[in-house]
């Protein structure tokens, strides 16, 4: 698709859409870790459901934030000029110069070459900036003081750990310096991964909304955390399928450190030793399990039918019985 098409798409779809009554987005950040190529957007804003119009990303292409009197469009199109070969800058210019509100917006777009551009239109609600930094820009509209935005590049460029990590810290920076004139409500994280499978569900690491709390950006990082575990679990089945008993065992292991209390990973870590024929170890988790909910108790002897655990009814009883009475 070429970027005339586009261009000419986006003022149709602007031209027929009304400008937004009031300013509805905050501060957020898109960032590209060099070291895997992953690409991330996150947003916090004292507005209902963030994450439903402000973060987009897609694996091998970019990633945007759209706010302010926020025009959703730009996330589509600007993917989609990225993808047809366009880069960043040249994407957010394209889109701006067909935009008549374009002194109302804010906007950021990283590509996959880590190239980073961002707008600030001269008409958004103050305090409002932004910084371009290498491989990320932070920005952000309506906040209570000037110090928001350099507070969130000084927190991306001192934090370690993955990109995840970084982009939380960002936003804990902007709150802790004042964050939004109006307060917190939602919060959003997405982050797509470097190597591209041409199956978008595949390649999304976290794709996670806090729609409506009172702390958001804790919920945030609960939700992080509880991602992190389920990416775990996956990494897991992945290793039985290839027979690589004690990778799967690590990476389950992983999991519960993340959620001790969880009982679903317990309970398939325990089915996953019986299927390696270590039912002896499986007993202890499988009996953790059942004093959280006894109801795992009566779904044990289902699996066998759909291939989960062995056709085996002494294994089965084994399971059961250490549930007790």
């Amino acid at each position: 698709m070429s970027g005339a098409v586009i261009d000419s798409n986006a003022q149709q779809d602007r031209a027929s859409t009304d400008r937004p009554l009031r300013p509805v987005h905050t501060f957020s950040i898109v960032a590209r870790d060099p070291s895997t190529g992953e690409l991330g957007v996150a947003v916090q804003s004292h507005w209902f459901s963030v994450g439903s119009v402000v973060p987009w990303a897609e694996a091998g292409v970019g990633a945007v934030a759209t706010q302010s009197f926020v025009d959703p469009s730009y996330g589509p199109l600007g993917l989609a000029l990225m993808r047809s070969g366009r880069s960043a800058p040249d994407a957010l210019k394209a889109l701006l110069a067909g935009d008549e509100g374009r002194d109302v917006r804010q906007v950021a777009m990283i590509d996959a070459l880590g190239r980073v551009d961002a707008w600030t239109g001269k008409s958004d609600i103050q305090a409002a900036g932004n910084h371009v930094g290498k491989d990320y820009s932070v920005q952000a509209n309506l906040m209570l003081n000037d110090k928001v935005w350099p507070a969130m590049a000084a927190a991306f460029e001192a934090t370690k750990g993955d990109l995840a990590e970084r982009m939380l810290a960002a936003l804990d920076a902007a709150q802790a310096a004042g964050g939004d004139i109006r307060g917190r409500q939602s919060a959003a994280l997405i982050i797509v991964t470097g190597k591209p499978t041409g199956q978008a569900w595949k390649d999304r690491i976290f794709d996670l909304r806090v729609d409506d709390s009172a702390e958001p950006l804790k919920e945030l990082r609960r939700l992080v955390t509880l991602q992190r575990a389920y990416n775990h679990m996956n990494a897991g089945d992945l290793a039985v399928e290839k027979k690589d008993n004690e990778g799967a065992l690590r990476e389950y292991g992983a999991a519960e450190k993340l959620v001790p209390g969880n009982a679903e990973m317990i309970y398939w870590h325990a089915v996953a030793l019986v299927n390696m024929g270590r039912v002896e170890e499986s007993l202890p988790l499988f009996k953790r399990v059942f004093a959280m909910d006894r109801n795992w108790i009566e779904l044990t002897p289902r699996l066998p039918k759909s291939g989960l655990l062995p056709d085996d009814p002494k294994i089965i009883e084994r399971i059961v019985a250490v549930g007790g009475k």
